[in-house]
């Protein structure tokens, strides 16, 4: 009857320990807002495996605690303990049931994965490219229309697919519970499909350097209408042919021309590079102790051979020092789609130009 009782206690606190902890880490490991179809099956795989860390944890600490307190040696007793070799059945059994357990949790995540990751019907492409520090999208499908914002359209499943232009960098929506990385020379895949209109916060998950924690995107979900009503607004933006040379530089310096507002500041603020505001015109001190006069061929220089006069208090190897061939390929681009004359780096320093 001894061990019965002692039996019934013990089951008794195993669960009131389990259940407790179990909660506690709800509130301690408390996840965002679920936003996608992705999210359920992978919180609910948190959750089996928080129930069977609270389960396993409250077995040892239950068992351990209950003996020291109810099995304490009374005062007085002298005698030595029983002398206990070992359980073959015991040992047995809690290496063959853990080992199912594993099992069983591995075979449960391989399917949650294959179900998250598989190809849906009718699903949207977006191209997404992470570079230091910015993320910038393409929609094919939409006649290419670039976006430094994602905007995704309430369910339906949008298939991502990332390229990094420098090192390594990590998609991660915190709601969306869904994580890919961005490798350089190898594109990766990511698929979405959001079930909360909102607004949520894109952030890079990969250490990528100095500025990794500012490199974020907003990331929109509306509904279709929404959509459609941003597409149409996007496609209606005006032909460079048709904006200033001013009005071309802020573009080209955003995320979705070439990125430079990633390093470059146009308010004053200290970022990765130098700020633009106030910058023609004005002396520049130089790495070498020397000074410059930031008029248009230092700025030229500056853009198409930034390590040659890197300003002080600066590191060399930040900027890309591609920029003359990316330059180009772009104006052939928009030369041909619109048969005009384009000079980005003059539509850059026209726009710096404005920053006084």
């Amino acid at each position: 009857m001894g061990r019965l009782r002692h039996l019934i206690n013990i089951i008794l606190l195993l669960v009131l320990s389990t259940v407790g902890l179990r909660y506690l880490f709800e509130s301690i490991f408390a996840l965002p807002v679920a936003a996608s179809a992705e999210a359920r099956p992978i919180d609910n795989l948190f959750n089996g495996h928080f129930w069977m860390i609270a389960f396993l944890f409250s077995l040892i600490m239950v068992l351990m605690l209950y003996a020291i307190f109810v099995f304490r040696r009374q005062d007085g007793d002298e005698t030595d303990g029983p002398h206990i070799h070992g359980n073959r059945n015991l040992e047995i059994t809690w290496t063959i049931i853990p080992t199912f357990v594993v099992i069983g949790f591995g075979i449960w995540g391989a399917v949650t994965l294959n179900e998250i990751t598989r190809p849906k019907e009718g699903e949207m492409t977006v191209d997404v490219v992470g570079k230091q520090w910015i993320w910038s999208f393409t929609y094919p499908e939409q006649d290419n229309i670039g976006s430094g914002e994602l905007v995704l359209p309430v369910n339906r499943t949008t298939v991502l697919k990332m390229n990094a232009e420098d090192v390594i960098h990590s998609f991660w929506v915190p709601e969306f519970r869904v994580k890919q990385d961005l490798v350089p020379g190898r594109e990766t895949t990511l698929r979405i499909t959001p079930t909360e209109v909102g607004s949520y916060k894109l952030r890079c998950a990969e250490i990528c350097g100095l500025n990794h924690t500012l490199m974020e995107a907003d990331v929109r979900v509306v509904d279709a209408a929404g959509f459609q009503a941003w597409v149409d607004e996007k496609q209606a933006v005006p032909a460079f042919a048709d904006l200033t040379a001013e009005e071309r530089g802020a573009f080209w310096a955003s995320a979705e021309g070439f990125g430079c507002v990633a390093c470059h500041s146009a308010d004053g603020s200290p970022g990765v590079g130098p700020t633009w505001q106030g910058l023609y015109q004005h002396e520049v001190p130089l790495a070498d102790g020397s000074t410059v006069i930031a008029d248009d061929d230092y700025i030229t220089t500056s853009i198409h051979d930034p390590n040659s006069q890197v300003v002080g208090g600066f590191n060399p190897n930040i900027m890309p020092q591609n920029y003359l061939e990316q330059f180009a390929a772009r104006e052939q681009e928009v030369e041909a789609a619109e048969a005009i004359d384009l000079d980005i780096t003059a539509d850059i320093i026209a726009y710096i130009k404005t920053l006084q």
